[in-house]
């Protein structure tokens, strides 16, 4: 039995490989690299099978990632999601032309659960894009125009598809404008508005945190609007979940009460936890601002070294939320220490980058990670091109460099590394501020210029 298995799911039965069911070594896995994630899946379920093992339930596997925070009705979403039962929402207000780390555990867990059988809603917020909401924010969020936000929408949608699958009976992307932007304002408040209690309101965290600097009435409305989407997602497609950051348990709980309310029915609320490093900061910002899943403003190259970066601490947490590796491959992980950590990071980096990027891409930024680090070239690298106007009588100083680059915030900041001993360019160490360049310096492939171990760029003239 064990070997039939094999042949169904390794696909490589004749080549040395390394399987848990028919015993062969020699690679790093017993699936075939063009496996989807399901069919993977399906294999770590059929061992299990195989062994007389119970196999995890979607539920079960949430749980020990670590990826559940906050329940309304544990057992209700626990029958729904297992048994593919769910059609659920999570909502993405259209901030930017392009998707970002932050969003990350929310398109895994759609891809998960997709997985599972269950139906994914993505809603873009074409409509409360138009507000703001103000849960984890100190400051009002600036106005974007219509166009801006219809713009963004499509953006995401194409992003999107690369973790769920779009189509008749699959995944849908719905867009709130459709009933916000035209709603008459008496109406809405007179059928909706009557359902919330300003008191229960302002107990809200998303709303106490505002109230010393000011809230806006106009933000005061997110709560109600994010809720009357539950509501027409419920009516129109039968959306009985919502998923979504922890930071917005308020506003869903406003989004069940209010189907309770205006239908009598029952729907469910999940918050997935918020992605943290081990200082508690929100992880996905560089000193470059957001890590963006668009190539054009976060190259594959960065994305990997963003994961390939991060501390010991985090690798395996990430490891469990984000990849879809199986949890006794991640566990075996827990015992490595030193340098293995490493390997861990690469094997996490090279897992997301492929998951938003491609295998391609993915292979193309771990190749140039390690011939940087081992002095070799990386054509992937991130690059700046310098300007003329960069160079003063046809020169520029090493900290005209690090500070036109990005490499530092400014040209102190970029005399402090030089001093420090911390920056080198093309692997020969920069000990003089005064350290000039030409134009004729920087053709052609340019130079490599690198502050610390984990910053570098190359620089070559425009």
């Amino acid at each position: 039995m064990g070997t039939d298995i094999c042949r169904r799911y390794c696909r490589i039965p004749a080549k040395p490989h390394e399987c848990e069911l028919c015993g062969n070594e020699g690679g790093n896995t017993g699936i075939d690299s063009s496996f989807s994630n399901k069919e993977k899946g399906e294999f770590f379920s059929a061992i299990n099978a195989e062994k007389g093992e119970r196999t995890m339930t979607v539920f079960d596997e949430l749980k020990a990632r670590g990826l559940l925070a906050q329940l309304t009705d544990e057992e209700e979403i626990k029958e729904l999601i297992n048994n593919g039962k769910a059609t659920f929402y999570i909502g993405f207000d259209p901030t930017a032309d392009s998707l970002h780390v932050g969003h990350f555990m929310a398109l895994c867990l759609m891809k998960r659960l997709q997985m599972a059988g269950n139906r994914p809603i993505a809603l873009v917020g074409g409509g409360t894009g138009m507000i703001g909401d103000p849960s984890g924010r100190t400051d009002m969020r600036s106005m974007m125009t219509t166009e801006i936000i219809d713009h963004n929408c499509e953006c995401f949608k194409k992003q999107m598809s690369r973790f769920i699958e779009f189509g008749e009976g699959k995944a849908m992307m719905v867009n709130n404008a459709d009933w916000l932007r035209d709603l008459n304002y008496i109406d809405f408040i007179r059928d909706i508005g009557v359902h919330f209690s300003v008191n229960r309101m302002l107990t809200a965290e998303c709303y106490k945190q505002r109230m010393e600097k000011g809230l806006s009435f106009l933000e005061f409305n997110y709560m109600i609007m994010q809720s009357y989407d539950f509501l027409c997602l419920y009516e129109k497609y039968g959306c009985n979940m919502q998923f979504g950051g922890d930071d917005q348990w308020s506003n869903m709980l406003g989004g069940t009460e209010l189907i309770r309310r205006k239908l009598g029915k029952d729907a469910y609320a999940m918050t997935i936890t918020l992605l943290l490093n081990s200082e508690g900061k929100k992880m996905g910002k560089t000193q470059k601002g957001a890590v963006w899943l668009d190539p054009n403003k976060t190259s594959p190259f960065e994305f990997y070294q963003y994961w390939r970066n991060i501390g010991d601490a985090d690798v395996l947490k990430c490891l469990r939320m984000l990849t879809f590796l199986p949890l006794e491959q991640i566990d075996e992980m827990d015992k490595w220490e030193g340098s293995q950590l490493n390997q861990a990071k690469e094997i996490l980096a090279f897992e997301l980058t492929q998951m938003v990027h491609g295998t391609e891409e993915a292979n193309k930024a771990q190749e140039s990670a390690r011939a940087l680090f081992a002095g070799g070239a990386a054509a992937e690298m991130p690059t700046y091109e310098l300007q003329e106007a960069d160079f003063l009588n046809g020169k520029i100083d090493i900290l005209g460099v690090l500070a036109s680059s990005g490499l530092c915030a400014s040209r102190s900041e970029a005399r402090r590394a030089v001093e420090q001993g911390g920056v080198t360019v093309d692997g020969e160490k920069v000990a003089d501020v005064k350290t000039v360049y030409e134009p004729e310096q920087f053709a052609g492939e340019g130079m490599v210029v690198k502050r610390g171990k984990k910053n570098f760029k190359r620089i070559v003239m425009k």
